[in-house]
């Protein structure tokens, strides 16, 4: 027996192996004791379909059989597992039919749910013309270029659920529009021009699925003079709600909900207006903002000093407010609204890898420190996969992070930029951020409690391990490649870098859900 009936209608290849899986799931889930029990049974059940079946056995034929050896064999509280686990996936075949999706792949019912209102390519009626096999294969041959091997491998691993990249990289690559990254950051500089101008180029990037941060801290304050009119100044904060608003119109890409970061540097003197913004509901809903710290403003908190207001325009220092006390409205607010986060800017650009340039805003979930005009790439390693015999296999980590590193590193050449000059600073610098998701899950299996000193170590020990690793991937892939242009700018000058940047955490709000797994670092509930 060679061959077997799919319920699609397609033949495949018989594999005695996912007989004996099935049966051993069924074992454990009455507590007991396999031994090699599940390969003694799937013999039972071959022999059995090679006896009464002259042609190509279906699906069903088969599971049919199985429950029929196990109760032959007194195994009733295994059957009756076996006989459950029917009934479970009968019924998610049946939900993931009303989405109109065939899934090979037996991902979970918010996974289609999901992957069918934003993912799966749709014709022009809106019918779904890919399943989400044929999504990872797309997204593999789109971005490994000519090379058969690594398009394997890749597939492989977004198929097993091991690895994916982020959602517009899911969506895009391989069609017409193409755009790529998740992340973006514009600047706004303080003119009408510019204002509508960085507008402009966020509807653009909104558009082809991504999300922006901004550093609205250039604006002059609201009341300030305005010569070329001899009017008044409106505030950065009413021009974000011009942002808001469009970003409402457009909702990124038709598939997307549109997102943005809004940072106002704490020597603002529009700092409280701002830190009160979203004070009414409603107000800046496509918004997550966050205050712009220095180390200077948090030394006046412990000192309980007033610190300077000053007017970006000018430089010239318009009034001082009591530190701690914007700390505490900080705070106030957070709590009451959650938001603003604080982003301290001071340490970010003490880290920042290419130094002749400040960093002043992240993308719009904060994990990404950002240029202005610079794109990222991001990508999540899920730890629940990597798994097995209740320890962490690191040789299997190790091939996913080389994996995702090159796989990332790919999609920066493969991308098509929404702006010339958001392709010419991303390449530039060849910033990545490779990730993981399930870090809960991988808890739950190995059984370490999530507020425990376990689960810190455990959590610094992967991630120096991913580093390093990512690390020495960039190496060479610089050795063949070339490192970033920018790299004798840089930290790593005279090293092969090939990114100026290689990890991060991100929220996987919706790869997670895909992978059917824990988001990013996040407990189940929080």
């Amino acid at each position: 027996m060679n061959n077997i009936l799919k319920r699609d209608g397609r033949i495949t290849n018989f594999k005695k192996e996912k007989i004996t899986t099935a049966i051993h799931k069924a074992i454990l889930a009455t507590n007991s004791n396999d031994g090699k029990l599940s390969l003694k049974l799937a013999d039972e059940v071959v022999a059995l379909i090679e006896e009464r079946i002259s042609g190509i056995p279906t699906v069903e034929d088969v599971q049919n059989i199985v429950e029929e050896v196990l109760v032959r064999d007194g195994l009733y509280e295994v059957a009756k597992a076996y006989i459950l686990y029917r009934e479970r996936r009968s019924e998610i075949r049946d939900a993931k039919k009303f989405f109109g999706v065939y899934d090979e792949l037996k991902l979970t019912v918010n996974a289609i749910e999901v992957l069918n209102k934003r993912y799966l390519m749709k014709d022009e009626a809106g019918d779904i013309i890919e399943t989400p096999d044929q999504m990872f294969e797309r997204v593999a041959k789109a971005i490994s270029g000519r090379s058969e091997e690594f398009e394997r491998r890749i597939y492989r691993s977004m198929k097993n659920l091991e690895f994916l990249p982020n959602s517009p990289t899911l969506m895009n690559a391989g069609t017409k529009l193409g755009q790529l990254s998740a992340c973006f950051v514009i600047p706004v500089h303080d003119s009408i021009g510019d204002i509508f101008g960085a507008l402009k180029a966020m509807a653009i990037v909104q558009q082809s699925g991504g999300g922006c941060g901004f550093s609205f801290s250039r604006l002059r304050p609201k009341g300030d003079i305005v010569r070329s009119t001899m009017g008044r100044a409106s505030g950065p904060v009413s021009f974000m709600r011009i942002f808001d608003v469009t970003t409402d119109v457009i909702k990124q890409g038709g598939r997307r909900r549109g997102a943005n970061m809004g940072i106002l540097n704490v020597n603002h003197p529009d700092i409280t207006d701002f830190i009160t913004s979203k004070e009414n509901e409603g107000v800046l809903r496509n918004f997550n903002i966050s205050v712009g710290i220095n180390d200077d403003f948090m030394e006046a908190v412990k000192k309980h000093r007033d610190y300077a207001l000053i007017n970006p325009r000018d430089g010239e220092c318009v009034r001082s407010l009591g530190a701690d006390d914007v700390f505490d409205l900080i705070a106030t607010m957070a709590w009451r609204t959650g938001d603003p986060g604080m982003i301290f800017l001071d340490e970010i650009n003490a880290h920042n890898p290419t130094p002749k340039y400040r960093i002043e805003s992240t993308n719009p979930c904060g994990e990404v420190p950002l240029l202005d005009w610079e794109s990222c790439n991001l990508g999540s390693i899920n730890l629940a996969t990597i798994v097995h015999k209740n320890d962490i296999d690191w040789e299997k980590l190790r091939d996913l992070t080389a994996i995702g590193v090159r796989f990332l590193d790919d999609v920066i050449d493969a991308n098509r930029y929404p702006l010339p000059q958001i392709g010419e600073m991303t390449r530039a610098n060849r910033k990545i951020g490779l990730g993981v998701m399930g870090f809960a899950e991988m808890l739950l299996e190995l059984e370490i409690p999530y507020n425990s000193d376990d689960a810190l170590n455990l959590g610094r020990k992967l991630m120096r391990f991913i580093t390093s690793v990512a690390r020495e991937t960039s190496v060479m892939l610089g050795g063949a490649r070339g490192p970033f242009p920018n790299i004798d700018e840089s930290v790593w000058k005279g090293t092969n870098m090939r990114n100026a940047t290689l990890t991060t955490i991100a929220p996987t709000g919706s790869i997670s859900i895909i992978a059917g797994t824990t988001s990013g670092i996040e407990p189940l509930f929080a």
